[in-house]
């Protein structure tokens, strides 16, 4: 009982305040309101706005994700290796956030329309500068507390935030973007001046945001300075090939990522072309995170019921079945106009994507402490710029599969009414198809992660055991 004791008070096992669990969260906050609105309309805005084809984007969003695999690990293994004094993780929050926040509004500027060149150097700042905020909040997250109940809350404040943010950009970004619009569009060239004005309020916010987060974490859960002098780039692929639950989080998150993306690039086209409601797209977009709101305080209570896993099968499988509704509301005529149903649909769809990916956040500080068991070494950096890898190449698959189907079925981004009913229905597999079958996948997938909480629980406790014998 002794023991236990004093485990429990020592360096690690830490309690986490109300206003430390928001000040974390309100950095997904601010991180989305950038990484969602990308994710949600930079592809609609690239080729209706800025006037570039659908085929070039895709091939740009996968050379930027090529970018990001080169550039994630050194910013892993820089946080890593460096002591800032103004915080080893949280210092990024600012570093990273004043030019990310720059970049995010040259990206949706139109002073350039056209121009492949602007585009890439912007689109490629804004990643690079996302890393450099992205991969030190994630290994922020790890730093904060081992206890495994206080790390499940976090993630769902967190995923509550981040999800606030979401749907500030579902449902926010089209309709501040049609009230400044001149013609009260927001996918026609007029509307680029909207656009502008839009992310550059969403990005200085977000900036704010990450100076509170900064002002309120405070890293706890550190890697030895002595070891941290060690760490190099190449820690990344030794980590990944003994690491098999860092194997499995990776390819959860490239099959989850993927899914989201292609869903969301695919969901301003769906509501335009195929639902012919493009006044009623802000409510469809926000449906996407409006279950947040009910079921993200719910999933500590969810999954002592029924287990990580099962939590994760459950809600896979309604996102699926929301998909299959949206498939058939678009295939029956007499359901097709029907735009209640769709939104019913979007609404089933999102409760399981949201539980699922949200809870999934949960998982690196687990395979940090799996990794720390097995090496010794707590490399949260290197662990999140893996991860960050492996999500990005999700998110460029997400990028790449919309523009060259599209591209396929020949959509033309210059009718912003119609489109021929093979290119509504290459807008179809995206939004249902396509993101079902990667739901599958996905399930399989956690199926082999082995880190039940018993598990963690006895990892954790044996690393402390250590710290209080050294």
């Amino acid at each position: 009982m002794k023991t236990t004791h004093t485990i429990s008070e020592s360096k690690g096992f830490y309690k986490l305040s109300g206003v430390q669990q928001v000040g974390f969260a309100s950095g997904d906050l601010a991180q989305n309101l950038i990484y969602q609105t990308v994710s949600m309309y930079l592809l609609i805005f690239y080729t209706n706005v800025f006037g570039i084809s659908a085929a070039a984007a895709a091939l740009m969003f996968l050379i930027v994700r090529l970018v990001d695999v080169l550039w994630d690990p050194i910013v892993g293994a820089l946080v890593d290796k460096r002591n800032p004094k103004w915080g080893k993780y949280r210092s990024y929050l600012v570093l990273g956030g004043i030019p990310l926040t720059g970049f995010a509004i040259l990206c949706f500027w139109n002073g350039f329309s056209g121009s492949l060149i602007y585009a890439y150097i912007t689109y490629v700042g804004l990643s690079m500068c996302y890393t450099l905020v992205n991969v030190p909040y994630g290994a922020l997250n790890a730093s904060l507390t081992r206890d495994t109940n206080e790390i499940t809350k976090l993630t769902s404040t967190r995923m509550f935030f981040a999800n606030l943010g979401g749907l500030a950009v579902s449902y926010g970004v089209p309709s501040l973007i049609m009230l400044l619009s001149p013609d009260g569009e927001m996918n026609s060239k007029a509307s680029a001046p909207a656009w502008f004005t839009t992310m550059t309020i969403y990005a200085v916010i977000g900036l704010a945001l990450l100076i509170f987060c900064y002002t309120q974490t405070k890293e706890r859960v550190v890697m030895d300075k002595k070891d941290a002098e060690n760490v190099k780039v190449s820690d990344l692929w030794t980590e990944f090939l003994r690491n098999k639950p860092l194997r499995v989080v990776a390819l959860f998150f490239i099959t989850a990522f993927a899914m989201m993306a292609i869903g969301n690039s695919a969901g301003s086209y769906y509501m335009i072309y195929n639902v012919s409601a493009p006044d009623m797209m802000p409510y469809f977009m926000a449906l996407g995170t409006i279950p947040a709101f009910i079921f993200m305080p719910m999933v500590p209570a969810i999954k002592r019921k029924i287990g990580k896993k099962q939590m994760f099968y459950v809600f896979l499988t309604v996102a699926i079945i929301g998909m299959a509704m949206l498939y058939a509301i678009s295939v029956i005529p007499a359901l097709k106009t029907q735009v209640w149903l769709v939104f019913v649909a979007q609404f089933v769809k999102s409760t399981g994507i949201i539980v699922a990916t949200g809870y999934m956040w949960v998982l690196i500080p687990e395979v940090i402490s799996f990794g720390e068991h097995t090496s010794g070494r707590r490399i949260s950096g290197i662990v999140n710029a893996l991860t960050g890898i492996f999500y990005k190449a999700g998110m460029a698959l997400g990028g790449v599969v919309p523009g060259l189907v599209l591209d396929f079925v020949g959509y033309d981004e210059k009718n912003t009414v119609t489109q021929s009913p093979l290119a509504e229905q290459g807008i179809l597999w995206l939004v249902a198809v396509i993101p079902a079958i990667l739901l599958v996948l996905a399930m399989f997938i956690i199926s082999k992660y082995d880190l039940e909480d018993h598990v963690i629980d006895k990892i954790n406790i044996e690393i402390e055991q250590r710290h209080l014998n050294n």
